[in-house]
């Protein structure tokens, strides 16, 4: 269900501003929001300016702190558990000096080592990079700063790997030009050659090269010969690796400040919430006031501590302009709950809306236990739900709902995998049949395989249900706002017709089509303008509203189709599986084939069971577009906050 909010207005004395904060932050029900409707009202003239706000500076902490246990996880020495329990921690020592004791420090000081090493990285690139640019060079014997005598220089060039070095020799000898090339070295892109010349016919050979490609290269403050240099090079090279090797052993050695760095990041999560808030005050100096939005049955409470601060302050019912601004809470029970990861990942409800999460939850969980729809798939869900919520208490809302959800599509694969036999596939009746030469069938209801039309026509009539379930949800919701006619003439009408359809494909009476089509003459022109626009209505309605059902329906093939691919992919690994002949070979090839199938079929059939869900029920009558909730609370990604 949504939460009912009250919009709260308040003044409180300035003086009071941190400790208000903090006891409203202690309560964790309130959002503060800038007052808006006040903005234009002169008489608040003197309160449209906010106090100092360390935001900024929170943020920045948050981001090198999240920075530092990024660090301590890549270069650590000790690896993490994959699944660990958070410690527990009151909220006197999380909101205490101690929360934050070394940690800054720390997080400073690995910081400072990531800087110094994104230098060093930085500077071994360029040396790498000098390093590539003279290892073609290595066989010139002479010193990089020397360019000739008196009388003859000596340039270094570069031509396209394809240039003819001997016809280039023929046309300096045919322009009587006193020079000679003498190649260095060369590579798939390039040759590299050595230009010997006199000063006096310098400008004439570089015309004569031009064509050519060639091009000259300089090594500017390089003294010594090239091999001189590259060892030189090496011995950087080799000294930069060494300090960033020692960077990075500096930031392991601060694995011991993990513990710490995390509370002192859920502490900066925690104050980077508070200062959010605190900006959205407005004060003369004197008194502060501020707007904010509470659950309706928290209300009290959140009065009592204003209260307690003598502060002067109404709440009331959001109005209907107020909509788009009221946030957005959802509160369902253990079974719906973890649902909200769906609402949350495609958009939360309007304030005015409805709550999809209890309507779709049993609809989500039983097409995905028909998509997946093996024993064996749904016994290892339902126990790495149970391992990693026992083990680690997932955090988060995302984390939080997904392994109790996955629990849950776990039974449900797991019934429909008992109803259609499928336990990895036919793997027991493999199994029984290579050690007895027995053959063996699974206990069922029936075989998708074998009976592919049942699960097609059921699928679809679960389809026909999932959409009419949507239909009533919205008439009930125009009801409840005044609008019968629209339910009447839209839904209702709809409803009417596929009743009127199945009873005259049932009967044959065309009394029942003749009556389809008066009902459509008088329903589907309701709301339009004239004899033309009720008939425009009535054809525009009965052309998208056909189409659209019948491509709706037949969306919810799907489900037969993904029960029918995953229980092939199975078999046709245990078949090859059973053609080796003995129980290790089956085994080793299930698995292998069992993993891909369950690794693919986890997720796709989760995208497909939100496309249903999304696609064709929602648009019956979600209206989406909720702001979330965002209560001035603790935060805490790593910690578990125990209240006092």
């Amino acid at each position: 269900m949504i939460v009912k909010m009250k919009k709260l207005r308040a003044i409180a004395m300035a003086d009071d501003r941190a400790r208000l904060i903090e006891a409203l932050l202690h309560l964790g029900c309130l959002e503060i929001s800038e007052p808006t409707d006040k903005l234009a009202d002169p008489e608040w003239a003197a309160l449209l300016h906010r106090q100092d706000s360390a935001l900024s500076q929170r943020k920045a902490e948050l981001a090198d702190a999240d920075t530092a246990l990024a660090a301590i996880k890549k270069y650590g020495r000790t690896k993490e558990k994959a699944l660990h329990l958070r410690p527990g921690v009151s909220e006197a020592d999380f909101l205490g000096e101690g929360a934050i004791a070394n940690a800054e420090g720390a997080s400073r000081e690995i910081n400072e080592s990531l800087k110094e090493y994104a230098r060093l990285q930085s500077e071994e690139n360029r040396l790498v990079a000098r390093r590539a640019g003279l290892a073609p060079w290595e066989a010139l014997d002479v010193p990089l700063e020397g360019t000739g005598t008196a009388h003859a220089l000596t340039r270094l060039e570069v031509c396209p790997s394809g240039v003819d070095l001997d016809a280039v020799r023929a046309d300096i000898a045919a322009a009587d030009a006193a020079a000679e090339l003498y190649e260095i070295s060369a590579d798939k892109q390039q040759r590299y050659v050595c230009l010997l010349c006199l000063k006096s016919d310098e400008e004439s050979v570089q015309e004569l090269l031009r064509p050519y490609g060639f091009s000259v290269v300089s090594f500017t403050g390089m003294t010594g010969t090239v091999k001189e240099n590259l060892a030189r090079l090496d011995e950087q090279l080799a000294a930069n690796r060494r300090e960033q090797l020692a960077q990075t052993d500096a930031i392991s050695r601060s694995e011991d400040s993990r513990d710490k760095l995390r509370l002192y990041a859920d502490r900066l999560a925690t104050e980077t919430n508070r200062e959010r808030n605190t900006e959205s005050l407005l004060t003369d100096g004197t008194i502060l006031f501020f707007e904010g939005w509470a659950p309706a049955d928290r209300i009290g409470e959140v009065g009592k501590v204003l209260d307690d601060f003598g502060c002067a302050w109404e709440a009331e019912d959001p109005s209907e302009e107020d909509t788009p601004n009221v946030p957005v809470s959802l509160k369902n029970n253990w079974f719906t709950r973890p649902i909200n990861m769906v609402t949350d990942m495609y958009s939360l409800p309007s304030y005015r809306g409805v709550d999809p999460n209890p309507l779709m939850a049993f609809f989500f969980i039983l097409f995905y236990g028909i998509m997946m729809a093996d024993m064996g798939y749904g016994l290892i869900m339902m126990l790495i739900s149970l391992i990693v919520v026992k083990k680690s208490r997932p955090n988060g809302p995302t984390m939080k709902n997904m392994m109790p959800l996955m629990g849950y599509c776990g039974v449900s694969t797991f019934i429909m995998g008992a109803l259609t036999g499928g336990f990895f596939g036919d793997l027991i009746p493999q199994i029984i049949n290579l050690t007895t030469g027995r053959e063996f069938v699974m206990p069922k209801l029936f075989d998708p395989l074998n009976d592919a039309v049942m699960a097609l026509v059921g699928s679809l009539v679960l389809g026909v249900i999932h959409i009419f379930f949507g239909m009533g949800v919205s008439i009930s919701m125009k009801v409840r706002r005044g609008q019968v006619m629209d339910a009447l003439c839209n839904e209702g009408a709809w409803y009417l017709v596929f009743a009127l359809g199945a009873a005259a494909v049932l009967t044959k009476n065309k009394l029942f089509a003749i009556a389809i089509i008066v009902l459509l003459l008088l329903t589907q022109g309701y709301g339009k303008k004239g004899i033309m626009g009720k008939l425009m209505g009535v054809l525009g309605s009965l052309y998208s509203n056909v189409t659209g059902y019948f491509s709706d329906i037949l969306s919810y093939s799907r489900l037969m189709a993904l029960m029918l691919a995953g229980a092939v992919i199975a078999q046709v690994f245990n078949t090859i599986g059973a053609i080796t002949g003995n129980v290790v070979g089956l085994l080793i090839i299930s698995a292998i084939g069992n993993t891909i199938n369950f690794a693919l079929n986890l997720l796709g059939c989760y995208v497909h069971d939100m496309r249903l869900q999304c696609l064709e029920f929602f648009n019956r009558f979600y209206e989406d577009g909720g702001k979330p909730f965002e209560p001035l609370c603790i935060q805490s990604k790593y910690v578990d906050i125990i209240k006092e």
